[in-house]
């Protein structure tokens, strides 16, 4: 059967009105009606989030989305500079500025979803902190150390990282040799969900945890820092030769939890941005708009990241979360619209 454009437009509307936005006329309310956005999202799930609310948003606005297309750092910005992709809203800056050289040329950064207040570092269940004086990670050449975090019998000391092609791996990966670990740490870079899983099982047994995070992440509501686990500190800040002018930002006052302050967290705070393929934005003054005004707070992911990890992660779950958290920003998600709505006229 073949649906017409016009039966389309009334159930795009239809199913809008659903929502809670104000009713305007079609022509002022759908800017982006006829234009096709190809979304992708982070392999992490912890960003699935955003993306499904910024993908409702974009619907509202009369486009249609496709996707998101879940997609490892490398590919998408490859495709978004290309323009086989066009946008997604995962993107963790300067955590990703290693692919900057990759997009800049066609591709840019539009607004933010969460500025600031993103953090990334180590840490160790607070029992073994106090047990054998856990401080940074140098701590871990210490044969004591390493044989009570060696859950494998390889001789090294389990530490839970990062998947291959994510940020956070290249990072870990230069902390490795820079601070001379090799020969101590075990990497895992499996599935992160399921080794977190599996290291919060083992946590609970009451066996000594390394691991790697990031916020908003449900790790840190499972395992809680300053009352489960401490966020250690490196020796030092070593950061990435793209990294270097950041290595300030990569020591930290007040982070709940750490073993000192200001704590050496090793990874500056990141901001989490759109990023958008230059030519679609240009020809989309509403999609630039929307990404300029539109922003998630970092308390709000944290808590839809904690109702994942206790059981709601499947794709039906996350779309309710997203409509939950607009219903409750009505007149916040209002504005932003408008001020979308206005930039296309």
């Amino acid at each position: 059967m073949k649906i017409s454009r016009t039966t389309i437009s009334a159930l795009a509307l239809s199913a809008a009105l659903a929502l809670p936005f104000p009713a305007t006329s079609a022509a002022q309310d759908q800017p982006g009606e006829g234009t096709t956005i190809r979304m992708a999202q982070a392999t992490w799930d912890t960003g699935w989030f955003e993306a499904a609310i910024y993908k409702k948003l974009l619907e509202e606005l009369g486009y249609t989305v496709e996707g998101p297309t879940t997609l490892d750092n490398p590919p998408f910005y490859q495709a978004v500079a290309q323009g086989d992709l066009d946008l997604w809203v995962n993107g963790w800056f300067p955590l990703h500025n290693t692919y900057e050289s990759t997009f800049s040329q066609g591709a840019e950064k539009v607004g933010y979803v969460a500025k600031g207040g993103a953090l990334e570092g180590y840490l160790v269940d607070k029992a073994s902190v106090e047990k054998f004086g856990i401080k940074t990670l140098d701590d871990f050449k210490r044969d004591e150390v390493r044989e009570a975090f060696d859950r494998d019998g390889d001789g090294k000391a389990d530490l839970v990282a990062c998947p291959p092609g994510w940020g956070c791996e290249v990072t870990i990966e230069h902390h490795l040799d820079a601070y001379e670990l090799r020969d101590v740490l075990n990497p895992i870079k499996a599935s992160y969900s399921a080794s977190m899983a599996d290291a919060v099982a083992a946590f609970g047994e009451g066996k000594p945890i390394l691991f790697y995070t990031w916020t908003p992440n449900w790790t840190v509501d499972a395992l809680k820092p300053g009352q489960d686990v401490m966020w250690i500190e490196v020796p030092r800040v070593d950061l990435p030769k793209d990294q270097k002018d950041l290595e300030d930002a990569a020591t930290l006052e007040g982070v709940e939890g750490c073993v000192a302050d200001p704590c050496k967290l090793g990874f500056p705070a990141n901001d989490i941005r759109p990023v958008v393929n230059s030519t679609f934005l240009q020809e989309n003054p509403a999609v630039k708009a929307l990404l300029e005004a539109a922003s998630i707070p970092v308390e709000d992911i944290f808590a839809q990241n904690a109702k994942m990890n206790d059981g709601e992660g499947n794709p039906t779950d996350i779309d309710r979360h997203a409509t939950e958290w607009i219903e409750a920003h009505a007149n916040l998600v209002n504005g932003w619209l408008e001020q979308a709505r206005a930039a296309a006229q």
